[in-house]
């Protein structure tokens, strides 16, 4: 009984066994109406006037034909409607309309369909909303890293890149050609890696492996990382992540180059120090003037070692931005006057003429510190004098100057010296300039390295500027501006 009520059921509910119902419930029409034409004439005509019955028969197959088709075409309609719309909303999700769904109320295997496909439909709908917000996530992720990252294929074509990497790949395609005609590279050979990030994808496309390093691009340093994009064990590309790293190096220099230099000046005042004590331990030196001769040697290089100390620590705390400073208005024509005045004697025994050319009106200055001012001038001057043999001339000259519509008052300290070689100049504010013997002026210098960037700093700090002009055998002249009015400063 269980099972003939389970097949009824499955009969009712599915497509196959509507249509036999509807079949079987045609023909049992179409065999009530037949027999209910016969039973009429079976005993009157008794199959006597055959025409008759023919004309019956006829009549009754028009009629059993018509509700065939009827019923037929109704059938198919209830059929045919589910699969349409199933149609059409699958030509919308086709067409990006994930929100498509199919309306029917069947509860057979065509309803099952439609609500399956609605599920399957909601669940493409989830999904591409999470991969949607997915992708927008990452996009913003990409697009506020300050490094760059570029996706390549396989082939070397550029699949993805933040905006950083897109600014970086247009700076790098200016250079390329310079660096095929460079590299030699054949003719035809067609590549969207950038000519700096070539060797290093050939190395993890080959290798299978993450690679690191750093590539010197003109004037800039850049650190790469790059690592395979892998897909059931093919490579199908890789991913490079660009870091500038270009002031990390210049710092890292810096510090060797600080490392070396401060040995170099430290190094010779040291040993010095430590030999002549150790003579005057020793009871080598004989007369009283020997021993006073290296006494002083000894308290020379002492205080040397200590300017180069002091030195060393105000460019420190200049660079740091911890540099005490007493700014008010200041006439620094009398700033010039004074440096003149301390340095005549010293020139006058080097028999060096030194000049001032002065205005007769003040040259005022809203804000300035005078004692450092006084010191810029005092290491300037002091340099010149050094490095201008005797009989030759410095000048210190001060005037009102304009630019860009703005005053300043320009000071200007020229010797007719031994200058300096043009491909220097740009060092010559470095820290311990001297100390690098390719840049080294004159054997007899006695300063610490570190005047004129005590000097530079100390101008940055008056929001001004420092120019130098010099070329080997002709003299040097240095050029400051400094604003007249405060808070103004040179763009």
């Amino acid at each position: 009984m269980k099972l003939l009520q389970r097949l009824i059921g499955f009969l009712l509910r599915s497509v196959v066994g509507k249509l036999w119902a509807t079949i079987m419930l045609l023909v049992a029409v179409v065999l009530l109406i037949v027999g209910g034409f016969l039973l009429q004439y079976v005993d009157i005509l008794t199959f006597q006037d055959a025409h008759k019955v023919k004309v019956l028969f006829v009549i009754t197959a028009i009629i059993g034909f018509s509700l065939s088709t009827f019923f037929a075409f109704f059938l198919s309609k209830k059929i045919q409607q589910p699969l349409l719309q199933l149609k059409d909303a699958a030509v919308k999700i086709s067409m990006g309309n994930y929100s498509a769904r199919v309306h029917t109320r069947s509860s057979d295997e065509i309803g099952e369909l439609a609500n399956a496909f609605n599920h399957m439909t909601e669940q493409l709908d989830k999904l591409i909303h999470d991969l949607n917000h997915e992708k927008n996530h990452l996009a913003s992720i990409l697009r506020s890293m300050g490094d760059s990252v570029i996706t390549f294929s396989a082939e070397g074509k550029v699949i993805l890149t933040n905006p950083s990497a897109h600014l970086l790949i247009g700076q790098w395609s200016n250079i390329e050609q310079a660096w095929d005609v460079r590299e030699g590279a054949e003719e035809g050979t067609v590549s969207e890696v950038p000519i700096p990030l070539r060797e290093l994808f050939q190395s993890v496309m080959e290798e299978g492996k993450d690679a690191t390093d750093k590539i010197h691009v003109l004037s800039s340093v850049w650190s790469v990382v790059m690592a395979p994009l892998q897909s059931g064990g093919v490579i199908r590309g890789a991913v490079a992540v660009i870091r500038n790293v270009t002031e990390e190096h210049k710092l890292e220099k810096l510090r060797r180059d600080f490392v070396a230099n401060i040995s170099h000046e430290i190094r010779t005042p040291l040993s010095m120090l430590q030999g002549y004590s150790e003579a005057l331990l020793d009871d080598i030196v004989a007369s009283p003037e020997e021993r006073k001769e290296l006494v002083q040697v000894i308290y020379d290089e002492s205080l040397r070692m200590g300017r180069l100390v002091n030195d060393f620590l105000d460019v420190a705390r200049m660079e740091a931005g911890h540099a005490d400073m007493n700014f008010q208005e200041v006439d620094l024509s009398h700033i010039v006057r004074r440096v003149h005045r301390k340095f005549l004697v010293y020139a006058k025994e080097r028999e060096v003429k030194l000049h001032a050319d002065l205005p007769e009106s003040p040259l005022i200055v809203k804000e300035a510190d005078e004692d450092r001012l006084e010191q810029v001038l005092t290491n300037l001057l002091d340099n010149a004098l050094r490095h201008t043999p005797s009989g030759k001339s410095i000048t210190l000259a001060g005037k009102i100057a304009s630019v860009s519509g703005k005053s300043y008052v320009q000071l200007r300290i020229s010797d007719e010296g031994q200058g300096i070689p043009a491909e220097d100049v740009p060092y010559i504010f470095e820290r311990f300039y001297k100390a690098d013997k390719a840049r080294k002026r004159g054997a007899s210098s006695g300063g610490t390295g570190l005047g004129l960037a005590i000097v530079k700093n100390l101008i940055d700090l008056h929001h001004g500027r420092i120019v130098v002009e010099s070329s080997a055998g002709t003299g040097t002249s240095f050029t400051l501006l400094l604003p007249v009015e405060a808070h103004q400063s040179l763009s």
